[in-house]
């Protein structure tokens, strides 16, 4: 079974694709039943459908292939729930030849189209108006689709509804002038690229934060607030001025027009001016850390986006050079004295801030979530700068995290110019304001959602009763959304359901979003697999190792916020032993006879990385960037999750074009380069006559024209994978036995150690760990105890 080719299809894995029938039977398979979904995943072909769907007057499950239609009485039966829903009048004339996009079998995914356009012809003549009908019924299936399906990106687009999405930009005033510099420059090219109904706010701050008031183009007007006291947002807008006016009855709450929150065509010039005259004011204490009230920031940009009428796509950026040092979300005091937190600090309870800081933050993340505001941070410092509390609103949100040396780099300028990227018809190319919401055969029941999403709460019958992540709900919020982002979720199966073996169940998710130029859509993806016998063939050979390696990650990383990382890997060693026990073929007590069949055969070697990772092993890391890295790989999907657990290395030399090699030690020799690949970090190592010939300038000399072309395709192959990925890896250019090599040496499997023997001129790895080799061996003596 090829699963990427089923990805392409359904813009899912599974980690498991038959299903056992048993809550005992599902614990015996040691790897939790799960679907990692990409909602927004790219297809070759979608259809993209004018009008809303069809949904089951019981459950809420969206018309699709899988439902039963009787045709003479006008009925559709839920696949789901086994209700009968008649169609509307819009749908008269369906039939066997004639039929809309949604029964198709061949299309598992649809998106409805629920914009202006679409909502105009629905309060009308319904379908009637819909290009490819006519007089009120639907035309034949062929003609349908080639009118209503669209598979352009253009299509996305459409005509702009109203207000555009608001972003109010957090600078941090205590940036080095520099740095500040060139700041300023990336924004105001930002400013000057956003459509002109884009909303755009700015709050400012140091020791103090100052909420620029954009709709005085004579002079500057801020209003003031004391960065040491923590806001609410009913204070927050009655200082800036913001009232709701009393609904009327039957009516709904308005807004009283101000101008901290304007339309670029309104205020380009006073944002503009506001920007242009900031200055560094780095507020320090005798010679102390700059004083950064980034927590108050944060909350005062909550409390005017709460305030306003557009609280439903709106992101804050915020720009940062250093950790708050007053009020709430302290990360360090400003004193020097006091060094800023580490792993084991945290661990040990001996920084006084931390879980305080969390607590404000996690209050934050509620009101994010209330008022789909999305929250992203661009860190650039050489320092920490309190990511890891800002993590959770940050993840919570959906939102981006980019921690980089400084803003005047390569990292920051391609991600920032990334978010801001337009479609065909000029309308930004975002999501916001997001839902996913699961519909479930009876007998199926989600545990929770692992990755950048927040529980709403909403129980209902397909909702398990243990929880795991976002649980407790079949409906989850997103602040925002990209082709990328994926989700993981956690099945679990009812015991008291009975079921057939070799029938088939249910899977819908349902995505509610609205597009860059604030038209909804929905898109709808129904799946169906199979049910079978516990130790059944289809479940080996239904099995995904990749898949269920990315899973693994998430949940070790969601046990790493309560647990140590001793405990983490430890648990990882036991799911791994009870995963080889129960799969394995082996003669009990003889681990010389221990195999593992090819659907099994690269899941310990996952493992073994993932304990080696820096997801879990966080001694070389800091706080914020442990955060940053498991940020980013709970919202990756199966390719880019697996790239950061496993990375690839691929070998150049002059026998021919680049292979992949071994993530192994041995793999490294003097006269061929390696490309590795990490996700976060690209590094290209020279072996060491490679990189002395290099030093000779022999490249330069015609005679030697094969060094010149291999120098130039391993230099072409590793930009193109830094031009093409978001965010930035880090490309490194080192020689064998150069510091910089560090980078590769660190994952590499140390087969190669200063306790093995090995030849003279061999790399050699120094360290007390396990080779791979050496851990399949105790693998599989622990395996064959039983």
């Amino acid at each position: 079974m090829d699963f990427n080719e089923l990805e392409a299809i359904e813009g899912l894995r599974w980690t498991w694709n038959s299903w056992p029938t048993s809550k005992s039977e599902v614990d015996s398979l040691v790897i939790p039943l799960s679907i990692l979904c990409t909602p927004l995943y790219q297809f070759n072909e979608l259809p993209v459908l004018p009008y809303d769907p069809l949904l089951c007057s019981s459950c809420g499950a969206a018309l699709n292939p899988y439902a039963r239609v009787d045709y003479q009485h006008g009925l559709w039966i839920c696949p789901f729930c086994d209700l009968k829903n008649r169609f509307p009048k819009t749908y008269v004339g369906v039939n066997e030849s004639n039929i809309p996009a949604e029964l198709f079998p061949t299309y598992s995914t649809v998106e409805y189209h629920l914009g202006k356009k679409a909502l105009n012809l629905s309060q009308s003549s319904g379908f009637g108006s819909v290009p490819g009908f006519e007089n009120g019924s639907l035309s034949r299936a062929g003609s349908f689709l080639s009118s209503s399906t669209s598979f352009s990106g253009s299509d996305r687009a459409g005509p702009s509804l109203g207000p555009g999405p608001a972003f109010v930009f957090v600078i941090d005033a205590c940036t080095e002038e520099e740095e500040l510099t060139v700041l300023k420059s990336e924004l105001l090219h930002v400013i000057a690229r956003l459509p002109e109904n884009a909303l755009v706010g700015l709050v400012v701050f140091d020791s103090m934060v100052r909420v620029y008031d954009l709709g005085f183009s004579e002079s500057t007007r801020v209003v003031l607030f004391h960065g040491g006291r923590e806001i609410s947002s009913d204070k927050t807008r009655e200082l800036l001025g913001i009232h709701r006016s009393t609904p009327q009855l039957g009516g709904i709450a308005t807004v009283k027009k101000q101008s901290f929150l304007l339309p670029v065509s309104e205020c380009e010039f006073s944002i503009t001016n506001a920007i242009e005259d900031l200055q560094s004011s780095p507020c320090t204490v005798a010679g102390g850390r700059p004083l950064r009230s980034t927590g108050v920031a944060i909350s005062v940009a909550v409390g005017l986006l709460e305030g306003s009428s557009v609280n439903f796509a709106s992101r804050i950026m915020v720009f940062t050079s250093g950790p708050a040092t007053v009020g709430p979300g302290l990360v360090v005091d400003s004193d020097f004295s006091q060094a800023i937190r580490t792993h084991r600090d945290i661990e040990k309870g001996r920084d006084p801030y931390y879980h305080k800081s969390i607590e404000f933050y996690h209050r934050l993340s509620r009101r994010l979530c209330d008022s789909s505001v999305v929250l992203d941070l661009f860190a650039c410092s050489l320092d920490q700068v309190g990511a890891a509390e800002l993590k959770v609103p940050v993840e919570g949100s959906g939102g981006f995290m980019l921690l980089a040396e400084s803003f005047d780099s390569e990292q920051f300028r391609k991600c920032l110019g990334h978010i801001f990227i337009q479609d065909e018809e000029g309308n930004l190319n975002m999501c916001f304001d997001a839902t996913i919401e699961l519909v479930a055969t009876e007998g199926v029941k989600v545990r929770g959602a692992l990755g950048p999403c927040t529980s709403l709460g909403k129980i209902g019958s397909s909702v398990g009763n243990v929880p795991i992540g976002e649980g407790s709900t079949h409906v989850w919020k997103l602040g925002t959304l990209t082709s990328k982002t994926c989700i993981a979720f956690i099945f679990e199966v009812d015991n008291k359901h009975k079921v057939e073996h070799k029938s088939a169940f249910l899977v819908q998710f349902i995505t509610k979003y609205r597009y860059g130029n604030m038209g909804i859509r929905k898109r709808v993806t129904t799946v169906a697999r199979r049910w079978a016998k516990n130790r059944s063939p289809e479940i080996v050979s239904g099995f995904d190792q990749e898949a269920a390696a990315s899973v693994v990650a998430r949940l070790a990383i969601h046990k790493s916020k309560k647990n140590f990382a001793s405990e983490v890997i430890s648990w990882l060693d036991q799911i791994l032993v009870r995963f080889a026990a129960k799969f394995g073929e082996y003669v009990p007590e003889d681990p010389n006879s221990f195999r593992l069949s090819s659907n099994f055969s690269l899941y310990p070697q996952f493992i073994y990385h993932l304990r080696r990772s820096q997801f879990i092993d966080v001694f070389n890391s800091t706080p914020d960037e442990t955060a940053f890295f498991q940020l980013m790989l709970n919202r990756e999907g199966v390719v880019g999750s697996l790239l950061m657990i496993q990375p690839t290395l691929f070998q150049y030399s002059f026998e021919g074009p680049p292979i992949p090699v071994l993530l192994d030690v041995r793999s490294i020799l003097p006269d061929v380069i390696l490309l590795f690949d990490s996700y976060f970090h690209v590094v290209i190592h020279y072996g060491s006559k490679i990189a002395q010939w290099r030093k000779l300038g022999y490249d330069r000399d015609p005679s030697y024209e094969s060094l010149r072309k291999l120098l130039e395709a391993v230099q072409l192959d590793a930009e193109q994978l830094v031009a093409e990925r978001i965010p930035v890896p880090k490309l490194i250019r080192c020689d064998q036995h150069s510091s910089q090599a560090r980078f590769l040496l660190a994952k590499l499997n140390p087969s190669v150690t200063q306790n093995s023997g090995y030849a003279e001129g061999s790399e050699v790895i120094y360290t007390d760990e396990p080779s791979l080799q050496e851990f399949m061996e105790h693998l599989q003596a622990l395996a064959v105890q039983g």
